[in-house]
């Protein structure tokens, strides 16, 4: 019985040929990204701003501003009510009192027994409480923690290749994370601890994969002498296309089991992970591959020189003409 192939041998699609609709889409689409969030902000958690959350799951979806009132009656501060994950699950978010651990305990017992009068049938799933100091050292970690790892990855590309491979891994990986906190933006879902977590994820997958297509297109610079840059980009990608779908595939199909049946306490975090990883494998395509076409790498680029400056005559492939 023969193997099941998701992607046929020698596969010939033109990928480049799109590559500036590519470029314009996606410098559109990360634009609208850093817009919405400096401009309609994230929906931060509780990890970053500071004070109480309780999440609550009712038998049924209730009124929203009856719950509200009741909340805002205990004199603990203006909540703010957000469905979390479904109708039936609400996250309350107030402010932290004053007077340390012992007030914000009692704030929270307050809290459950006004709903409790009103919904006898409300289940508490979590109650957390972190201060405006820890909070505030939590976001500068987080945003130092993903700012070290884009350049970490951009100075190991530029080492194990060449400076236009780091540049386009750079580039590749700002527009994989502007995306996703796009999404998180325009979506308003939480962002707490657990989204750093997965945009740290998503930092290393799309390294993983663009270091194995980077890799093919040095072989192949290095095969194929007399190649122009842009076939030899298409002969790379098409080489890879398989192993980079069969991966992404994978992932998402898992992915996609945890959103549909998976606890609500990891969604974000899920979500976040399934939206890069789907990101993550256009941008390998469109952005990292052509942007080396930008930058006028051909495969004359990183040919030895000699004394006089100019690139040592070497064998060259003739048989590609013939291939295609």
């Amino acid at each position: 019985m023969p193997l099941l192939k998701l992607i046929p041998d020698n596969t010939n699609i033109d990928f480049m040929r799109v590559r500036n609709v590519a470029l314009i889409l996606s410098i559109l689409v990360t634009a609208a990204s850093i817009a919405l969030v400096f401009t309609r902000g994230l929906n931060l958690g509780v990890d970053f701003v500071g004070g109480q959350m309780v999440r609550v799951t009712f038998s049924h979806a209730p009124q929203l501003d009856d719950l509200r009132s009741r909340v805002d009656g205990l004199g603990h501060g203006e909540a703010s009510l957000q469905e979390f994950g479904s109708p039936n699950v609400i996250a309350i978010r107030m402010p932290l009192p004053e007077g340390g651990e012992e007030a914000a305990s009692r704030a929270a017992s307050d809290v459950r027994q006004v709903i409790t009068q009103r919904y006898p049938d409300a289940r508490f799933d979590a109650v957390e409480t972190v201060s405006g100091k820890v909070s505030e050292e939590l976001f500068r970690s987080g945003a130092w923690a993903i700012a070290l790892a884009m350049l970490g990855i951009a100075v190991y590309i530029w080492i194990r290749f060449e400076w236009q491979f780091g540049i386009g891994a750079l580039v590749t990986l700002f527009h994989d994370v502007w995306m996703t906190l796009g999404f998180f933006s325009l979506t308003q879902l939480e962002f707490n601890l657990n989204v750093i977590a997965a945009i740290l994820t998503i930092v290393g997958y799309s390294l993983n994969d663009t270091v194995v297509i980077y890799d093919r297109i040095r072989e192949n610079l290095r095969k194929f002498r007399k190649m122009d840059i842009v076939p030899l980009l298409n002969l790379s990608l098409n080489e890879t296309l398989s192993r980079t779908m069969v991966t992404s595939l994978s992932i998402l199909l898992a992915l996609l089991a945890l959103l549909l049946v998976g606890p609500d306490v990891i969604f974000g975090l899920t979500i976040a992970i399934f939206v890069g990883i789907f990101v993550g494998t256009y941008s390998s395509i469109y952005i990292s591959s052509p942007i080396l076409v930008w930058l006028r790498v051909t495969s004359d680029s990183f040919r030895p020189k000699d004394p006089i400056g100019r690139a040592e005559k070497g064998p060259r492939n003739e048989d590609y003409g013939a291939r295609v």
